[in-house]
């Protein structure tokens, strides 16, 4: 019997030439290259170009968010991409990257402007060259859910305050499109705030919601569905949502009040609807009901549904003050007209993608602040947001099947980390991947796809 278990010794050198060993670097470059992103952010960014510079601020910018596309965490991972120029171009030294962040933060409110002015035409265009694939595509509402998250300083940073959590750092506030089961989504808008900042804000809620809307294409605008969890469940926010001339629709958590907690209490069995669960199936032990008639609703906006669900709990479940019954109790607000009340409860219960749109972000960089100044993590929330989208946009664009729905830790050990070998022939150059690489066909197809799109 042969014996497996022994291999001879491999003997390792630096001295290997024409290899790359972040192959799948191509897929994130051309999707910069097709949906105009350099571009966009060379033309908004020129002021900040000194007369005589080689690296231009788009394509700076550009590379630190395919950099932490890959998995950086600070600004010198784009040595990454500097490393191989055959596939990402001539890349700016770490001196020249951090004065430029620098310059930006000093000037944060314009330099942002510009940023998001770039991607929301790069979303435009990228959704244009994706057609039935987009969201919103079949004329279904685009949801675009709001949640906050903590974000853990471990050394001293501007603004980093104590968290509700008992922790230290910060609470930026995010807002995210959602791509459905079967996909991504887009990461739309991060504000940074404060580690003691609110959860249940107005305004910076509004705030958020606008800088969502502002990234969508325009024609698109009107047919949003935003979505929150009971931290936007306030009058300011709702009122703002249900404001006629915007044209949006929401679902939107609510606390349950003394008054709701009467209101559930009265409710006959024979008003109960079963909920459903993520397939769409009746889930056994779980309800929902409409409390809107029992409740008075004069000073929220006008027809207003509120919505409750309950559910018995999980074995080894706490049950909070406010459950009834032993029974797990939640309630949302909707100014849904139509529909059944289960299925308008399992399309609120669907913003729990959100937490997943958060945890890739914070795979992508948001895990932690690596600069001081609140502007320049302000900025490095940008670069996040960007390079979120970058892996929506490419996966939308180019990729089939379950692999639509890969987040970034496994995008990266199956597509981006890819080693190829460059050869160069009849004035071409070809990137040969290697034929063993179990994804080796669904990268050489992807490229193919994004290059297709706009040749050049």
């Amino acid at each position: 019997m042969q014996n497996t278990a022994c291999r001879p010794k491999i003997t390792v050198s630096a001295d290997g030439k024409g290899i790359v060993s972040q192959a799948g670097v191509l897929l994130l470059a051309e999707t910069l290259r097709v949906t105009g992103l350099v571009e966009g952010l060379s033309a908004g960014l020129a002021r900040w170009r000194a007369p005589r510079a080689v690296h231009d601020p788009g394509k700076i910018i550009g590379d630190l968010a395919v950099a932490l596309a890959l998995g950086g965490d600070c600004l010198a991972d784009i040595a990454v991409l500097r490393s191989q120029p055959e596939l990402a171009g001539p890349v700016a030294s770490d001196p020249v990257v951090s004065r430029l962040v620098s310059a930006l933060a000093a000037d944060a409110p314009r330099a942002l402007r510009a940023i998001r002015k770039a991607r929301a035409a790069a979303r435009e265009r990228a959704w244009a060259l994706a057609g039935d694939r987009a969201p919103g595509a079949d004329g279904s509402l685009i949801p675009v859910d709001i949640d906050a998250t903590i974000v853990i300083a471990h050394s001293e940073k501007e603004s980093a305050a104590p968290t509700w959590k008992k922790t230290y750092g910060f609470h930026p506030l995010a807002a995210f499109a959602d791509h459905g089961a079967g996909a991504a989504g887009e990461a739309l808008g991060i504000m940074l705030r404060p580690g003691n900042a609110g959860s249940n804000t107005a305004a910076e809620h509004i705030e958020v919601a606008r800088l969502a809307l502002a990234q969508l294409p325009r024609r698109q605008r009107r047919r949003v569905l935003i979505r929150t969890d009971s931290g936007g469940g306030t009058h300011d926010f709702l009122t703002w949502l249900a404001s006629p001339g915007r044209g949006l629709h929401y679902s939107v958590g609510m606390t349950i009040t003394e008054e709701m907690h009467q209101a559930i209490l009265q409710l006959p069995d024979r008003v109960w609807e079963p909920a459903y669960d993520a397939g769409g199936q009746v889930r056994s032990g779980a309800w929902v009901a409409e409390l809107t008639g029992l409740l008075d609703l004069s000073s929220w906006p006008a027809g207003m549904r509120v919505i409750v669900r309950k559910e018995r709990p999980h074995p080894g479940a706490q049950l909070r003050f406010t459950d009834i019954d032993g029974h797990r109790v939640t309630c949302f607000a909707t100014d849904a007209r139509t529909g059944q009340l289960a299925d308008l409860e399992l399309r609120h219960r669907r913003r729990a993608r959100c937490e997943d749109r958060i945890r890739c972000a914070k795979d992508t960089g948001l895990r932690g602040l690596p600069l001081h100044g609140f502007a320049q993590n302000q900025i490095w929330c940008e670069l996040v947001a960007m390079a979120c989208e970058l892996t929506a946009w490419m996966a939308m664009l180019a990729l089939d099947g379950p692999a639509r729905a890969w987040e970034p830790k496994r995008l990266r050990l199956r597509l981006f980390s890819a080693a190829g070998r460059l050869a160069r022939g009849g004035r071409r150059l070809r990137l040969r991947l290697a034929v063993t690489w179990p994804w080796a066909t669904q990268i050489t197809i992807a490229i193919t796809r994004l290059q297709d799109l706009a040749p050049g």
